[in-house]
């Protein structure tokens, strides 16, 4: 199976017929920068390895 390239700006469009939202044409490109900047932390976040044998802690104890 060939894994298709994620469109952001594509995505952007979509969402916003989604949630029936309108994205003026002056800020589209600003919109679908952020989202190209916040897939890119999301995707460094998601790579991160955790061990097997680590819970979810109900509260943060420093």
């Amino acid at each position: 199976m060939r894994r298709e390239e994620f469109d952001v700006g594509e995505y952007v469009d979509l969402m916003g017929l989604l949630l029936d939202l309108e994205i003026r044409d002056e800020y589209h490109d600003g919109v679908v920068a952020n989202f190209e900047r916040i897939r890119a932390i999301a995707n460094l976040v998601n790579s991160f390895p955790l061990p097997e044998e680590i819970e979810v802690a109900p509260v943060f104890e420093p």
